[in-house]
């Protein structure tokens, strides 16, 4: 008994020992003098011995000692391999009286946990890779974040399909495309696009390179790991790692590829030329959907395109490693973008839903198709004609799961531009719903709330 105590003891807790175990402390007395410090009370009734606690312990529990750091639910934790604790070890002896005293929580030290983790510089590939079984404690998200609300009835939802042939020869088939952005973009906030002009190629050799960058040895990623915002390459597990409730499953790498692009080999070597050839493409693909979005509220089609709204590309690529508990986490939590629009590639696994009439509706992957959704900014400034819907990524066992997602934003760099409600859209039945922002103000405060299910647009909203 006393030897798995002792085990425990070196694996850094503190553990109260009765009168029983006093003669086990003699014999190993030399032993653990050398190893731990210890204070004797003057009747011998209790002895304590003190140690650092290390919150991810697994010990060998006893019913003739208590875990004084981890108190109750913690000890739970540490020893949920074996099951439920017994009542005995829900007790600590108070020395001389008997008297049984039930034990406190103490806090959860999240940020210790995180700051380790984040230390690693590995993301969540490298928990993968060290095979762990378990997601840890800092990855959890609470319960009511997966439960799912049904529509009255069963109704069943689709994503709406654009196709996009034909939209620059055919006057007729234009105003027809037209009407279907418009529906999708005020009932929706999300479609798919397909005749895109974006070869298969292209989008398959985006993916395959993607994969190749966060699968590289963990060591070359590691130049590239960073929390400044303002470096054109940002790799790192989760923006708002350190402030989020919950940190989501994934790793991810950021590029700033518009207005001012890196060069060439300031970009990751695995994809740097990939990401360049996509982002023309995917540039020239955003000026034609802000020519049809323009169209849908009524403006002529250069509206949005004068407004600079595809003068900013971020090319952020997700990296969704298999989870062994995908009940517990989620791939990236509720949430709605802040750019004005993003054009999503995803791969074939799948995860991606999206909240409609109170019911998360799956968004299938679709070969070639792209997935597109408009963001607050364009709801701001349509003054909600346009509408930037939640969505999330559900974790899975089966993985990793690849996606390239291209934000139309200027993001951190210099944009004097105000934004607010267009004032071709507003009259005395519909005034402004929005104050006046700068694409700046609006990320910083997006990126200070991070993605804790409620939308940043609140805090814009008159």
């Amino acid at each position: 008994m006393f030897v798995s105590k002792l085990s425990a003891a070196k694996r850094g807790h503190r553990l109260v020992l009765m009168k029983k175990d006093l003669w086990l402390m003699c014999t190993a007395g030399s032993f653990m003098n050398s190893q731990i410090s210890h204070t004797v009370s003057l009747d011998f009734s209790l002895v304590t011995f003190t140690f650092c606690c290390h919150p991810k312990t697994l010990l060998s529990p006893s019913i003739y000692f208590n875990c004084l750091d981890c108190q109750l639910p913690r000890l739970q934790d540490c020893v949920e391999q074996r099951g439920n604790l017994t009542k005995q070890e829900k007790k600590m002896v108070v020395a001389n009286t008997g008297e049984v005293q039930t034990t406190s929580k103490p806090e959860y030290d999240r940020a210790s946990e995180v700051k380790a983790f984040d230390d690693t510089k590995a993301g969540v590939k490298g928990l993968v890779d060290d095979g762990v079984t378990e997601v840890p404690r800092m990855f959890h998200q609470p319960r009511d974040k997966f439960e799912k609300t049904s529509v009255p009835g069963g109704t069943q939802f689709t994503i709406p399909v654009v196709d996009l042939e034909g939209v620059k020869e055919n006057p007729i088939t234009r105003k027809e495309i037209v009407c279907e952005v418009r529906n999708a973009s005020k009932q929706w906030g999300f479609f798919q696009v397909i005749n895109h002009g974006i070869p298969m190629s292209v989008l398959e050799e985006m993916k395959d390179r993607v994969r190749r960058f966060f699968e590289q040895d963990a060591e070359v990623k590691k130049q590239y790991y960073t929390r400044d915002n303002m470096k054109k390459v940002v790799y790192n597990c989760n923006f708002d790692l350190h402030t989020a409730p919950a940190a989501n499953w994934r790793d991810s790498i950021f590029c700033s590829m518009a207005p001012n692009p890196p060069k060439l080999e300031e970009l990751p070597e695995p994809c740097g030329d990939i990401m360049v050839e996509y982002s023309s493409q995917l540039m020239s693909l955003g000026c034609l959907l802000f020519e049809l979005l323009s169209e849908a509220l009524g403006l002529n089609p250069d509206h949005l395109l004068k407004l600079d709204c595809a003068k900013g590309l971020g090319l952020l690529c997700h990296y969704y490693p298999a989870c062994p508990q995908p009940e517990l986490t989620l791939g990236a939590s509720k949430h709605a973008d802040s750019d004005f629009l993003t054009v999503l590639l995803q791969d074939h696994i799948g995860g991606l839903q999206v909240l409609h009439e109170n019911q998360w509706v799956d968004v299938p992957p679709t070969p070639g198709a792209l997935v597109v959704n408009i963001g607050d900014l364009l709801q701001l400034i349509s003054n909600d004609n346009l509408i930037s819907v939640e969505h999330r990524v559900l974790a899975n066992c089966i993985g990793p799961r690849i996606s390239v997602a291209c934000f139309f934003i200027t993001a951190f760099q210099p944009n004097p531009i105000l934004y607010g409600p267009i004032k071709e859209l507003l009259s005395e039945e519909n005034p402004a719903k929005y104050r006046e922002t700068t694409v700046i103000e609006y990320l910083i405060h997006f990126n200070e709330k991070g993605l804790d299910g409620t939308s940043a647009l609140q805090h814009f909203r008159l």
